[in-house]
């Protein structure tokens, strides 16, 4: 039996420094992403007057659940949480049904009005009716005090209908020709050829959607702002928000009360913290497919 000769290779000084800088680079660079989020978890834990002392970096000086115990109190707080979860996930569902729809339909050669169409959506990226317009219509469509004015609106978005539409016209056009000649319609091979190979950039458009869901309120407090029984969970928090920092305000410098105990601050972290571990719990599942997804059209054949 023959040896194989194993070629080994000496690593320059050069390569020895790349590496070494590089590593440097990328450990301070976790330490700054990291640190602003660890912070903010230290602070969630504190106290609030003690907070207000500052000083407070990774480890909670003067442990305490009384800021998550004023979040989690607030009036309509369950509500608020049921509501965003079901915002978020149908209108999650829907807005990628509906787009990845729109999006193969523009991203057909043979489709005459692609171009005017694409345009057309482009342009609603720039220009927009206004507030109070939208408003009125969404009156007179019946979606104000409703829980679809959360979903409808969202249905659509140009933004994320030409992602998709990149990403399928980047899918090899033999695909479709021979799904065709075997007798399949369109609407099969949407839906048994270009959605799975659409996963990449589902996943990221999923993870967009379901982001901008779960964080909005203004929506909340333009719309339904009578109707407390759609409220949301971000527009519960920033009431809450509002009203620790006008108690705060009035409070007496000296005063120990139990009010005084939190701090916009220290509620500020607990809300933040209640409110991103979704997302974070979400974002592993995601992670492969949105890092392939966000590298759609860097690289053209």
């Amino acid at each position: 039996m023959k040896k194989k000769k194993v070629w080994k290779t000496k690593s320059s000084l050069a390569d020895k420094i790349f590496v070494v800088c590089n590593t440097v680079f990328l450990a301070a660079f976790v330490v700054v992403t990291l640190y602003p989020v660890l912070n903010t978890v230290a602070l969630s834990f504190n106290d609030g007057i003690d907070a207000v002392r500052g000083g407070i970096h990774l480890i909670p000086r003067k442990f305490t659940l009384q800021n998550y115990k004023t979040v989690f109190n607030q009036q309509n707080i369950i509500t608020g949480a049921y509501i965003s979860v079901a915002r978020t996930v149908l209108g999650t569902i829907l807005a990628l049904a509906t787009n990845s729809l729109l999006a193969y339909v523009v991203s057909r050669k043979r489709f005459i009005f692609r171009s005017q169409l694409s345009l057309f959506w482009v342009v609603t990226m720039y220009v927009n009716g206004g507030m109070i317009p939208t408003l009125i219509l969404y009156r007179n469509l019946g979606l104000t005090n409703s829980f679809w004015v959360y979903i409808i609106p969202g249905m659509i978005g140009a933004f994320n209908m030409l992602v998709m539409r990149t990403y399928m016209e980047g899918l090899p056009d033999g695909l479709e020709e021979s799904a065709q000649i075997d007798g399949a319609g369109d609407f099969r091979i949407f839906v048994s050829i270009i959605s799975p190979l659409c996963k990449p950039v589902y996943a990221t458009v999923a993870l967009f959607v379901a982001v901008g869901q779960w964080n909005s309120w203004f929506d909340a407090m333009l719309y339904n702002r009578m109707a407390s029984q759609y409220t949301t969970l971000q527009y519960e928090l920033m009431k809450l928000l509002s009203s620790v920092m006008q108690q705060s305000g009035s409070a007496n410098p000296g005063s120990t009360t139990a009010v005084a105990a939190v701090t916009p601050v220290t509620v500020r972290a607990a809300a933040t913290v209640a409110t991103m571990l979704p997302i974070i719990c979400l974002y592993p599942f995601l992670q492969r497919y949105f890092v392939t997804g966000m590298t759609i059209g860097s690289v053209k054949e």
